[in-house]
């Protein structure tokens, strides 16, 4: 038996995946302030949290569910704006995580770049076998702490980094695991075009609490755990 970690930003993203949970046997309770629950699904334990917007309260429920559970795993879900190749609507399992805004540039470094370590985080094969297993579209992910709204922007991270969609936790999450030698995963929905529009089409998806990330991931753990 595995320990799987869950990690959630927001309460709408959160509560379908609550939902779901209850009627599967989990218990719910809170921590640290910090909604969570616990259940058993395909033969392990599954740990899940919601954890606040932001790479900062991203990473530290990351480091709290490697180190007081024991995660083996770390699954993260949630809602990005689009970048390039894909649209709202779209379901998008990231190969690799790049904190976007993180700026050494009056340094002489390039935009991205940590001196001395690791910068873009790449998801581990099997993952993304599984999550290609079920017709999921793979691509790299950027994250920043930012609502990406500006077309130049976008077209300056797509152009350094490659990136198909960008979010707000995805990277920390993926740098967290990265120091702890934990395997992780994000699948985002496209919640909007991070254009004009973007806010308004991020509060109407993220409102609905549409239920397409939680039977994703639940049918990844399927394939994966051959549940």
């Amino acid at each position: 038996m595995k320990t799987l970690g869950v990690l959630i930003a927001d309460v709408h993203e959160y509560n379908p995946f609550c939902k779901w949970a209850c009627e599967n046997g989990a218990k719910t309770f809170t921590e640290n302030g910090m909604q969570m629950l616990e259940m058993e699904f395909c033969g392990n334990r599954l740990v899940a949290m919601m954890v606040g917007i932001g790479k900062v309260n991203a990473a530290i429920a990351a480091t709290d569910l490697i180190l007081r559970y024991g995660v083996e795993e770390i699954y993260n879900i949630g809602f990005s704006g689009a970048v390039r190749g894909v649209r709202r609507g779209d379901l998008v399992a990231g190969t690799s995580c790049t904190e976007c805004d993180f700026d050494l540039t009056p340094l002489g470094y390039e935009l991205g770049v940590k001196p001395d370590q690791k910068y873009v985080y790449e998801t581990d094969p099997e993952l993304i076998e599984a999550c290609k297993s079920i017709g999921l579209y793979t691509g790299a992910l950027g994250t920043g702490d930012m609502f990406l709204t500006s077309n130049e922007k976008k077209a300056d991270f797509y152009k350094r980094f490659g990136i198909c969609a960008f979010d707000m936790e995805s990277g920390a999450i993926a740098g967290t695991c990265y120091r702890y030698g934990v395997k992780s995963l994000s699948i985002r929905k496209i919640s909007d075009d991070s254009e004009d529009t973007a806010c308004e089409d991020y509060r109407e998806m993220n409102k609905s609490e549409e239920m397409g990330l939680t039977d994703t991931l639940v049918a990844l753990l399927k394939v994966r755990f051959n549940g």
